[in-house]
């Protein structure tokens, strides 16, 4: 097969273009800056200048650029968060547009922040009312804007990530103080973090490219949620340091201001859909989860 993939580059789509290739299928990376790339026999990089009538017959397109959500939220910054998603999502609908035989099905990118916060609701794809803060806008307008691909009668995946868990993105910056022996609950710790394994999210994608039941929004996350208190009690067992030092939620937003949400507050998330139509979590469990990303990271440093 053919897949387009946005954000190829990116800690998700490095994982999920290696597992691609490994299967012998094409990847096509959109890119903006692909003269700095050097294709192989399963990789070309394309620019968002490339014409649409170049391109093979696309399978399948999968839509995971955007800004990254670290660091301190300025309005500069939340404007990134949110234009980044857009612009890349529409650019992909017109590229869809111009197609002439279409993708089977488009992926795009989502959130569990879609939901907003809670310490006591559930929140699974059946729930239909979005949060009012900032990540809950930002990823109504993603799905909105991904959404006019069924409007070619392409198959449309909204993938709802959770807190992804690998060698990249947040878990390097929350195994930091950790390491550091100055590990411990984040404010009351009573918050849910909805994870996932990154191997997980990548088995979770090529499910959806390849099952025509899955549509709409997809929740990515393992189907046991941990309150911050124990996922880290569990983080400091498995790099076998102390948990004992709590960490003030106004020391956090101090430091990154609005982004202090993504650890200070929380959702429980439950993957109903992946579970319905039997997808089988290769790590549902977050201690292994942990111990099989320091084990990998061990192996890769020896």
């Amino acid at each position: 097969m053919n897949i387009l993939i946005t954000g190829g580059t990116g800690f998700v789509g490095k994982h999920l273009t290696a597992s691609l290739h490994k299967k012998d299928h094409h990847t096509y990376i959109l890119t903006r800056s692909p003269e700095n790339k050097e294709n192989t026999n399963l990789t070309t990089f394309i620019g968002y200048d490339y014409p649409a009538e170049k391109l093979p017959v696309i399978h399948a397109v999968v839509n995971l650029a955007g800004e990254s959500l670290f660091g301190y939220w300025s309005k500069k910054k939340k404007d990134a968060i949110l234009s980044s998603r857009i612009n890349t999502t529409n650019h992909v609908i017109d590229l869809l547009q111009k197609m002439k035989t279409k993708p089977d099905v488009l992926i795009s990118g989502s959130a569990v922040g879609y939901y907003g916060t809670s310490e006591d609701l559930i929140f699974t794809e059946a729930t239909k009312q979005s949060g009012n803060d900032f990540l809950a806008h930002v990823t109504t307008q993603w799905e909105k804007a991904a959404k006019k691909a069924e409007d070619f009668n392409i198959r449309t995946v909204y993938t709802r990530f959770g807190v992804i868990l690998g060698e990249e993105g947040s878990l390097p910056y929350m195994q930091l103080p950790v390491k550091l022996f100055a590990g411990g609950k984040i404010g009351n710790g009573e918050q849910w973090l909805s994870w996932v394994h990154v191997e997980d999210v990548v088995r979770l994608l090529e499910f959806c490219i390849f099952n025509k039941e899955m549509k709409g929004p997809i929740n990515v996350t393992s189907p046991h949620p941990k309150r911050n208190k124990d996922f880290m009690r569990s983080l400091a067992n498995v790099l076998h340091r102390p948990y004992w030092l709590p960490v003030p939620s106004p020391l956090i937003r101090l430091v990154v201001g609005e982004m202090a949400i993504l650890v200070n507050k929380g959702q429980y998330v439950l993957p109903q859909k992946a579970l319905d139509n039997q997808f089988e979590f290769s790590f549902p469990y977050l201690k292994e989860a942990l111990q099989h990303i320091k084990q990998r990271h061990q192996d890769f440093n020896k």
